[in-house]
């Protein structure tokens, strides 16, 4: 038996596209091959349990290996195996209705997953690697006749009778110059364990030492001697394949150290398993993100049928819980898939809202069930939930239960609880409830004790993505402002009924602000002289809130915030009308010791905002030293 042929492809460019445009991705191969040999093993197991194979169906497994003198890899399977006109309909015969459709839809296309998964080319795929391409293979089938199929990488191929002798298939590529680097036992490797690290049937590439009993030595000891078997890369039972109560905390962690060696032990985990409206089936686990917040993401492992198929899942997760870690294993997603077919493909979105929703119910749960430990954890995952807030419209709905608000004495508040504990004291005469904080408890110590004494409460507000949560704060809470502690002084922050007054002349007033303006000598203050309380400090370094807030977001946003962050840093100095001090430099007739008071408060002021450093720090500390 021997046939000629030619591939029903309609078009001559087929190969060359194949090897050449699809070369970036070129790896893809292996997981292409070694997929189609588990779908052919699994057919077989499941033709056994209808009953439509009676015969033993052995070892199931598939295996990897490679030949470097000959130039080869082979990837062998023992299951379904193929009948000569089997070869014919699905290697011989891509389904392409014509070479213009190809071609018009291949230059929509974005990279190699699409193309193959959208034309059918999965077992193509060995074209990208190889000059010419053989496979052997035996169907189950009762009577059939072993068969020889090779094709050079035209679309010439010739059907023979075969030479194997048991139910299966072998691929055989014969790797062109350009591709010997996969003539490697670690390059292979690694392909394998991206790939292939969780199929569900053993996946042997080389062999491993054990030792096997062997006896017993003259003293009557047991003796072993040293075989080599072959070697299962893969685990074929993941946890996320099986039920929730088969599995101990242990279980959980273990797998988690399986996927990120190298990684903390995670807070806790949420195990996925639905099957309509769509199939889905995973584990995701909360690290601990603390304010690390770009170097956590593509943590994701996306698998159709425990086939690997990405780590890029943005379209499948919600931004937000892209810093979460663990895999998501759903069939409704194709193996080949193409981020245009996320973005499109309706499971897709129903999967995305289901994950928020899971998300969302164990974060309500656990804090529900152990406040204490919730409040433990919050540094961990606060960073996360803050996101998922300002992200996503449904979670905030549900978030904003269990959220928390800190405070600098480390106490935790709901957003409603944290409204009733301030409203009596920082409601101002508008009738707005003002939220202080501080994004630098140390450098804005000033201004934090100062909120205090008045009675005030001040929130800690130092993660990545503050800028933007106060803001959502703002906007979904009715009446509610924050304002940086520091963003002015004290009365003016939160602007209550009795006004301050200072007790300066106009004329005292105008003195005092020139002498000051004569003492600074740094750009973009603006003086301004204040009545405040007598115990307050002389002077005082504010930036606008709404100034200070958009440059901070221009710092990480860019995009239209770049016009506030290209704009210089301008304060406000508030001198303390009411401050002794100020009396004692209008009292003083000597001008240079004036200048100099009025330096050494300035000085003081900015010292209070980690602002002075450098040689007007030096100048400071030799002025100080004179002074004294």
């Amino acid at each position: 038996m021997q046939e000629k042929g030619t591939i029903s492809i309609h078009t001559e460019n087929i190969f060359p596209i194949i090897k050449k445009f699809l070369y970036s991705d070129n790896e893809i191969f292996l997981r292409e091959l070694v997929s189609n040999a588990v779908d052919a093993t699994q057919k077989v197991k499941r033709l056994a349990s209808l009953g439509q194979y009676n015969k033993d169906l052995g070892n199931l497994k598939v295996s990897i290996s490679f030949d470097e003198a000959k130039k080869t890899i082979t990837v062998s399977d023992n299951g379904i195996g193929m009948t000569g006109e089997e070869i014919k309909k699905y290697i011989n015969q891509i389904a392409f209705s014509g070479a213009t459709e190809f071609m018009e839809k291949f230059k929509e296309a974005k990279d190699a997953n699409e193309i193959i998964g959208r034309f059918g080319l999965g077992f193509y795929s060995a074209f990208m690697v190889a000059d010419k391409v053989e496979i052997e293979t035996l169907s189950y089938q009762d009577g059939a006749e072993p068969v020889r199929w090779i094709c050079d990488g035209s679309t010439e191929f010739e059907i023979s009778e075969g030479t194997r002798t048991h139910r299966g298939t072998d691929v055989i590529l014969y790797i062109n110059p350009e591709s010997e680097e996969f003539l490697n036992q670690y390059k292979l490797q690694e392909i394998l364990d991206k790939y292939c690290k969780f199929l569900p049937v053993p996946i042997m590439f080389g062999t491993k030492t054990e030792q096997e009993p062997d006896g017993e030595d003259a003293e009557g000891k047991p003796k072993y001697k040293s075989v080599e078997v072959d070697n299962i890369i893969n685990n074929t039972s993941p946890i996320w394949t099986k039920a929730p109560g088969e599995l101990s905390d242990e279980d959980y962690l273990n797998f988690y150290k399986e996927l990120y060696p190298l990684s903390e032990d995670p807070l806790f985990w949420i195990h996925l398993n639905v099957d309509y409206p769509f199939n889905l089936t995973g584990v995701l686990y909360f690290p601990k993100v603390k304010n690390d917040f770009d170097l956590q993401r593509n943590k994701i492992k996306l698998f159709s049928r425990q086939v690997f198929i990405t780590d890029e899942v943005k379209d499948i997760v919600p931004e937000f819980l892209m810093l979460l870690h663990g895999v998501i294993d759903s069939p409704d997603i194709p193996l080949n898939v193409s981020r245009s077919f996320l973005q499109a493909d309706s499971n897709v979105k129903k999967i995305n809202s289901y994950i928020t929703k899971k998300v969302a119910d164990k974060l309500a749960e656990l804090f529900r069930k152990d406040r204490k430990s919730y409040e433990e954890k919050w540094n961990d995952i606060g960073l996360f939930v803050k996101y998922g807030m300002i992200s996503e419209e449904k979670f905030y709905e549900k978030a904003k239960d269990f959220a928390l608000l800190t405070n600098t004495k480390n106490e935790y508040y709901t957003l409603e609880e944290y409204r009733e504990k301030v409203k009596e004291t920082q409601t101002d005469k508008d009738g707005n409830c003002v939220y202080l904080y501080t994004n630098d408890p140390a450098k804005q110590d000033s201004f934090i004790q100062a909120a205090n004494k008045k009675g005030y409460d001040v929130l800690l507000m130092n993660s990545p993505i503050d800028n933007h949560f106060i803001n959502q704060l703002e906007h979904k809470l009715e009446k509610t402002s924050l304002k940086r502690v520091d963003a002015d002084v004290i009365d003016k922050l939160i602007t209550k009924e009795e006004n301050l007054t200072h007790e300066l002349t106009e004329e005292e007033a105008s003195k005092i602000k020139q002498i000051f303006e004569k003492a600074i000598s740094k750009p973009n203050m603006t003086v301004e002289v204040e009545g405040l309380h007598a115990e307050a400090l002389p002077v005082t370094i504010t930036m606008d809130e709404f100034m200070r807030r958009m440059k901070d977001m221009a710092r990480m946003g860019g995009g239209a915030m770049n016009f506030y962050g290209s704009l210089p840093d301008n304060y406000k100095v508030a001198i303390n009308g009411n401050h002794k001090l100020v009396g004692r430099i209008l009292n003083t007739e000597n001008e240079e010791t004036q200048t100099q008071l009025a330096k050494q408060a300035f000085d003081l002021a900015l010292l209070s905002q980690g602002m002075l450093t450098g040689a007007d720090l030096t100048e400071f500390v030799n002025r100080s030293v004179s002074l004294i």
